[in-house]
């Protein structure tokens, strides 16, 4: 899965809701791993804080969110609201530019192919992971 960081209270609930339904979602086969694009401290302390039991990797500058089209530049305004309620991404992240990568769950199949997608344009708006289990399960008979 893709997400925003660690400052986000969204992503946070999400990475708990992913861990609640770890157990079921390895029962299937399947391995889990969260993706930022924040600094390798801060995966560490949203791994922690979470008590995550899958790694949080680090998308050093974003190039893979880049790459499937995920990212996005933080409008000025935003900036502006971010910075004031103490979210000063360029230190978050490392990086200045002020881009964030939209939320996002994945299943790819051992062959690489990308079997689900799910990204979350509205940051607030998540699936429950219960909608991966069908998807797992299927992938797990064949």
């Amino acid at each position: 899965m893709s997400y925003r960081g660690r400052w986000c209270r969204y992503c946070n609930h999400e990475l708990r809701a992913i861990e609640a339904a770890a157990h079921d979602i390895r029962s299937l086969g399947a391995s889990l791993v969260a993706v930022s694009q924040q600094t390798p401290d801060n995966s560490l302390e949203t791994q922690r804080r979470n008590r995550l039991s899958f790694a949080s990797l680090v998308d050093a500058g974003g190039s893979v969110a880049h790459a499937f089209g995920l990212r996005w530049k933080v409008s000025d305004e935003l900036c502006a609201v971010e910075e004031g309620c103490g979210a000063d991404l360029a230190a978050f992240n490392g990086d200045p530019s002020w881009m964030l990568t939209m939320p996002g769950r994945y299943v790819v199949a051992p062959g690489g192919t990308i079997e689900h997608a799910d990204i979350s344009v509205d940051y607030t708006r998540r699936g429950d992971p219960s909608e991966l289990i069908p998807v797992l399960a299927h992938l797990a008979a064949h």
